[in-house]
C-alpha cells in the first residue's frame, strides 16, 4: 500500500524538478520558476495527490471523478488518456504528472468489462494487450449487454434464469448476448486466452513417418552358401592348405578323395567309349565335368578325384581330414558366398501394418559405430512367432568389403509410412478420448470451433488426418484442453436446455 504522504512528497519533488527542466529548455529564470512552483503549484499538488488527482490543472478545469478511487495503484497512465503506461510515476515534458490508476479503476481481465466504455482511437492490439476487444467492451445504446441465463460456477451442466448462489456460497456466472454463439463454436476472452498460453499453428502437408527400430541379426544368404560332399563312400586323400575362414575362388581345388564305386564307373566309361550310361553314372556320382573330360582324353582312371569349389566365398567349415573314411553324403567343406547378406529383423505385431516391401531400411552395427547400411525390405515372413508375438522381416544388404558377418547384432530402422506429403498436425492438436479424436480450430477473435478428424499414422511429432480439416486451418496447439473442456460444458447446457423446449411445445400441442 502506498502511503498518502510519502506519494505526494514523491510528486512535489519530482514536478519541482521537471519544471526546472522546462524552465531551462525555454530561456527562463530558474530560481524563480522554481521558487513559483513551490509556493503555487507544488502544494496544490500534493493536496490533489492525497484525493488520488494528479493533474497540475486548476481545480475548476480538472475533471472531477464520479467515484473515488480505490485500491493500490498498479500502473500509471498519460494524462491525456493517450496509450502511455508505465509501471513507475513519469512527468510529461511539460511538466504533467501521469495519472496513477488504482485496482478499482483497472479493466477486468476474465471478459468484457460491461458498461465502462474505451476510447474509440484505441485499436486491436491495444485492446488485446488489456485483455478486451473492441465488440466486446461498449456498452449497446439500448442499455446493458443482455443477460441469457446464468450458468453453475463450478462448470456442473446447471443453469438458473435468475441469480443465485451455490450450495458454496458462490455467484452463478452470467452468459451475455454475443457470448452463446450458435453451433459449437466457443468463445474465449482474449485475456484468458493470453493467460493460459493458447497457442495455434497452421495445418501443412508434409511427409508423416513412424520409423519403426527393432533389434536384427545379419546372416548367409541361404542361396549362397555350398557343401562339398561325396555320393558314395570314399577315403580322403588329400586336402589343400585350406582351412575354416579363408577365401577360395571357384574352381579352386579342395580336396582328393578315392572312391572304389567312381573308379568303377570310370573303368567303364574307358572301356566303352561313347557309352552315355558310363558317362551318366559319373555325372550321378558328383564328379565334375572337367574330371570326366580329363579321363576321356587320357584313357586313364585317375586313383583319387579332385573336388574342387564351385564357388568364390569364404570357408565355413571344413570337416575333411586326410585318411579319413567319408560316407555318402558327409560334408567336407562348406562355403558360403558372403558378397551380399541378410539382416533378419523381428518386427513387433503392433507394427506390423506399417511394415511393407520396398521400404527403406538403414542397419547400423553394434561393431562399427557411425558406419550406417542402407536396404530394403525384401520378404515380410508370413507368419507371427506365436512366443514373441513378432514377424520376421528379410533385409538385404550388399557387403563388398565384408564388413558384416554371420551373427553379427545389428540396429535395424524402418522407414514407414507414405513419401507422399498428407495433411498432418502436431500431435499435441488432437485431442484423443478413445471413442474419437477431436481437434480445435481457431476462429480469430477468440473463437474456437471443435471439429472430429480421422486420423492415419503418427510419426516424428505429427499426426496424419484424413478427413476433418484442410491444410490451411488453424488449430490449437496448446492449452486445448481448456477450450475443450468449455466446449464440453456448452453442449452439456445446451442438451439441458433442450428437452425443456420440447416439453413446452407437446403441452402447446395438446398433451396431456
Amino acid at each position: 500500500m502506498i502511503r498518502p504522504a510519502w506519494f505526494a512528497g514523491t510528486l512535489a519533488a519530482l514536478a519541482a524538478g521537471g519544471l526546472g527542466y522546462w524552465a531551462g529548455r525555454q530561456d527562463g529564470s530558474v530560481p524563480a520558476l522554481v521558487e513559483r512552483a513551490r509556493s503555487e503549484y507544488v502544494p496544490a499538488l500534493v493536496e490533489r495527490a492525497r484525493h488520488g488527482v494528479t493533474s497540475l490543472l486548476p481545480a475548476a478545469q480538472a475533471p472531477a471523478p464520479s467515484k473515488p478511487a480505490s485500491g493500490p495503484v498498479v500502473y500509471y497512465q498519460d494524462p491525456d488518456g493517450k496509450p502511455v503506461y508505465s509501471a513507475s510515476l513519469m512527468i510529461t515534458e511539460d511538466g504533467r504528472v501521469f495519472r496513477a490508476v488504482r485496482a478499482s479503476e483497472d479493466v477486468s481481465f476474465d471478459g468484457p468489462d460491461v458498461g465502462k466504455a474505451m476510447p474509440a482511437d484505441m485499436s486491436k492490439h491495444e485492446l488485446a494487450g488489456l485483455g478486451m476487444s473492441q465488440g466486446g467492451i461498449t456498452k449497446p445504446a439500448g442499455g446493458a449487454l443482455k443477460v441469457l441465463y446464468y450458468r453453475n460456477p463450478m462448470g456442473l451442466p446447471d443453469t438458473s434464469p435468475v441469480p443465485k448462489k451455490d450450495s458454496m456460497g458462490m455467484d452463478y456466472i452470467p452468459v451475455y448476448a454475443g457470448e452463446d454463439e450458435g453451433g459449437n463454436v466457443v468463445t474465449v476472452s482474449p485475456g484468458k486466452v493470453q493467460r493460459t498460453g493458447v497457442r495455434t499453428e497452421t495445418v501443412d502437408r508434409r511427409v508423416v513417418a513412424q520409423p519403426v527400430r527393432v533389434p536384427g541379426t545379419v546372416a548367409l544368404d541361404e542361396r549362397r552358401i555350398t557343401v562339398i560332399a561325396t555320393r558314395s563312400d570314399a577315403y580322403v586323400d588329400h586336402v589343400e592348405n585350406v582351412t575354416t575362414g579363408d577365401r577360395v575362388r571357384k574352381g579352386q581345388a579342395l580336396v582328393h578323395v578315392y572312391s572304389p564305386e567312381i573308379n568303377a564307373a570310370a573303368a567303364q566309361l574307358i572301356a566303352n567309349p561313347g557309352f552315355d550310361g558310363a558317362r551318366r553314372r559319373l555325372q550321378n556320382l558328383n564328379v565334375s565335368e572337367a574330371v570326366i573330360d580329363e579321363m576321356e582324353r587320357t584313357r586313364k582312371v585317375p586313383m583319387a578325384i579332385t573336388w574342387a569349389s564351385p564357388r568364390d566365398g569364404l570357408v565355413l567349415q571344413r570337416t575333411a581330414i586326410e585318411g579319413m573314411k567319408a560316407a555318402a553324403g558327409d560334408t567336407l567343406f562348406r562355403i558360403g558366398d558372403i558378397s551380399t547378406m541378410w539382416v533378419l529383423a523381428d518386427v513387433p505385431e503392433r507394427d506390423l501394418a506399417g511394415v511393407r516391401v520396398g521400404q527403406a531400411v538403414t542397419v547400423r552395427l553394434r561393431s562399427t559405430p557411425g558406419r550406417t547400411f542402407s536396404g530394403k525390405v525384401a520378404v515380410v515372413y508370413p507368419q507371427v512367432n506365436p512366443e514373441t508375438r513378432a514377424t520376421r522381416v528379410r533385409i538385404e544388404l550388399p557387403n563388398p568389403d565384408g564388413a558384416l558377418l554371420p551373427d553379427m547384432y545389428a540396429d535395424v530402422e524402418i522407414a514407414t509410412g507414405d513419401a507422399e506429403p498428407v495433411v498432418a498436425v502436431p500431435d499435441d492438436a488432437v485431442i484423443d478420448t478413445g471413442a474419437r479424436q477431436v481437434v480445435l480450430l481457431d476462429r480469430g477473435e477468440g473463437r474456437f470451433e471443435p471439429r472430429a478428424v480421422k486420423v492415419g499414422v503418427r510419426g516424428g511429432g505429427y499426426t496424419e488426418i484424413r478427413d476433418g480439416i484442410a491444410a490451411g486451418d488453424r488449430v490449437v496447439t496448446a492449452a486445448n484442453f481448456l477450450i475443450d473442456a468449455e466446449s464440453n460444458l456448452k453442449a452439456a447446457l445446451q442438451s439441458l436446455a433442450a428437452p425443456k423446449d420440447d416439453r413446452q411445445a407437446a403441452n402447446a400441442g395438446g398433451t396431456p
